[in-house]
């Protein structure tokens, strides 16, 4: 097991600039092989608590992956340990990975993010078993023009979310397109395919449901990747799937079943 350190102190509340360049440096403290998927498997801050295991699911268990240990500065002054994990968001233009992205940040935070030409990027800090996990979420916003982001979206991230709308067969077809653009750059990182809308999705017929089910659930296996649908709307799976990601990392416990009912918010890995 490989250990490292972060050499970089990151300082909060710094003007739109800073905040990019500070995201820019995540490729120093993000530990990744491009040759297989890298698994953090344990936790190592100071008030770390005893690692669990993850189920033996399918898809529940990674390769032997590095410990991703460092420390930063928060507000105050006050060193305290710090794990940076970037994660990216890929997807068609106007399918809600903005609004998945706001639910699961907070609300109100949105304005606190930093935006660059068909980029956008918003951070989340969160505590995992005594250990702060600060995450860097960049979403390429999926225009026209804004595929060249893609490159630096994905380098060095730990996870890729490609997303699609539920009620939409065609966003769902162009989620092959996102992952052979992003397993250029990064070829590491855990795959999770993302349905959005599903308060949406289940008023469609039922038979339009069970094909779109299907097809994605096809997909999901054909790319090695967990699909879920989502909500962010009625805040469904949302928080579900940076769950699932910590766990993937740390060789954490991961409790929540597959749930391949139609009909229903399908989680299947």
């Amino acid at each position: 097991m490989i250990r490292f350190n972060l050499k970089r102190r990151i300082q909060r509340r710094v003007s739109t600039l800073r905040r990019l360049a500070r995201h820019l440096c995540f490729g120093f403290v993000v530990c990744s092989s491009p040759k297989s998927r890298s698994t953090y498997r344990m936790l190592l801050p100071s008030t770390t608590s005893k690692r669990g295991n993850v189920g033996s699911r399918k898809g529940a268990r990674g390769p032997e992956g590095c410990v991703a240990q460092g420390r930063t500065m928060f507000d105050g002054g006050v060193d305290s340990d710090l794990v940076a994990l970037k994660i990216s968001l890929l997807g068609d233009h106007q399918i809600g990975k903005t609004s998945f992205l706001a639910k699961y940040v907070g609300d109100g935070k949105e304005q606190n993010g930093s935006k660059m030409e068909g980029l956008k990027l918003m951070d989340k800090t969160t505590l995992v078993r005594g250990a702060r996990i600060s995450y860097s979420i960049w979403e390429v916003e999926g225009e026209d023009g804004s595929q060249h982001q893609v490159p630096m979206a994905c380098k060095d991230s730990v996870a890729i979310l490609f997303m699609f709308d539920l009620t939409s067969r065609r966003t769902l077809n162009s989620v092959i397109s996102w992952y052979r653009q992003a397993r250029r750059w990064n070829q590491s990182a855990i795959p999770i395919i993302v349905g959005t809308k599903f308060d949406d999705f289940v008023k469609l017929p039922i038979d339009l449901q069970w094909t779109i089910a299907s097809q994605a659930r096809g997909y999901a296996r054909a790319l090695n990747a967990t699909l879920f649908f989502s909500s962010a709307t009625y805040n469904i799976n949302v928080s579900k799937i940076f769950k699932f990601i910590a766990a993937r990392l740390f060789d954490l416990p991961w409790t929540v079943e597959r749930n391949l009912t139609v009909g229903e918010p399908i989680i299947d890995f």
